[in-house]
């Protein structure tokens, strides 16, 4: 993890910034620069950042301040996004960062299927910094925002109906049906999610709970090789949503250990089924690369979700888990 003080100058650089631009799109400069840090790239974090700032808006302004007494009202507000990040800052700047999470996860965790998934994620990364580090000021500010990105975007999915599903999760993921119409943005084509087969759903115990989540990760990230050129972008999410969650998982009591692993499957299956391509391709890999490699030419490449689904790869670390990164690497525009 980082020590030399820069994942901690670019959040404050990043805090003057809100978390979406055009009123819909992510920003995700803080969830990558989290992630090279993490990743022993630290030299490369404002240069990165110069390259992204174009993608950067204004942090927005506030409609009225977020309280204990109205926050149920304020609850998936888009417009209240400022708000939100302003009440969750006072709240970790009251009481330890753990207990605000303790208490806002099984609130906001129905719910992290707004945003993309990406408040979800932009969560996981903070906690990750968290979990390793010292709790400095703006590390502490990224899981605010992150929180408070979560609440304004809070969309829940109800009413799925339990389709046959399998014991694996890689074969789970197989029998993801997609939607008919595989058109429009995300919202769309969420509310398009009818159905979605039944996957480790007898789970009680918060250890089993916790190796399923990983083997969710690793199916889905292995996945993306052969099934990625269905919609390069949006089918990281199907890796690295599940992956936030399992970040978070050894911040939270094992109490909340089920539910989490039930929310990221619906997640990773539910963006399955958003973008599935007709059919898998066979991917060879362009040569054999080491982890650090393999990173490396994600950070050549530049584009924010290849960062953060290598950086999950990563966290996976075997060769079809490597292989999916390089995959990325190939699919998707090039930010530099």
């Amino acid at each position: 993890m980082d020590t030399t003080g820069i994942l901690d100058e670019a959040l404050q650089r990043l805090h003057s910034s809100g978390p979406e631009r055009l009123g819909r799109l992510t920003n995700h400069a803080p969830m990558a620069v989290e992630a090279l840090a993490a990743r022993g790239q630290a030299n490369s974090v404002h240069r990165w950042l110069d390259r992204y700032a174009r993608k950067l808006e204004e942090f927005p302004s506030g409609v009225e301040p977020v309280t204990e007494a109205n926050w149920r009202f304020a609850l998936g507000d888009s417009r209240r996004a400022a708000d939100w990040i302003g009440y969750f800052g006072r709240e970790i700047a009251e009481r330890p960062w753990r207990d605000v999470l303790t208490e806002w996860w099984p609130r906001l965790l129905p719910g992290m299927y707004g945003g993309s998934t990406h408040p979800v994620i932009r969560v996981g990364h903070a906690v990750r910094t968290l979990l390793v580090s010292e709790s400095t000021e703006p590390r502490l500010d990224e899981l605010a925002h992150g929180l408070g990105y979560w609440a304004a975007r809070y969309h829940p999915v109800t009413d799925l109906a339990p389709l046959p599903g399998a014991d694996s999760a890689a074969a789970a993921l197989d029998a993801v049906t997609p939607i008919p119409e595989r058109d429009g943005g995300f919202a769309a084509r969420l509310g398009r999610v009818t159905g979605l087969p039944v996957w480790a759903d007898a789970i009680t115990d918060p250890d089993e709970a916790h190796h399923c989540l990983t083997e969710l990760v690793r199916a889905a990230t292995h996945r993306y090789a052969t099934h990625g050129h269905g919609e390069e972008t949006m089918l990281v999410h199907a890796a690295t949503a599940p992956n936030a969650v399992l970040r978070t998982l050894p911040a939270l009591p094992h109490a909340l250990w089920v539910p989490s692993l039930r929310a990221a499957w619906t997640a990773s299956a539910a963006v399955t089924a958003m973008y599935a391509p007709d059919a898998l391709v066979t991917y060879t890999p362009p040569g054999t690369f080491t982890p650090e490699e393999v990173f490396e030419r994600a950070l050549a490449h530049g584009d924010e979700h290849v960062i953060k689904l290598t950086d999950t790869a990563l966290d996976i670390g075997d060769e079809r888990a490597l292989a999916a990164a390089l995959r990325s690497v190939e699919l998707s525009e090039p930010l530099f």
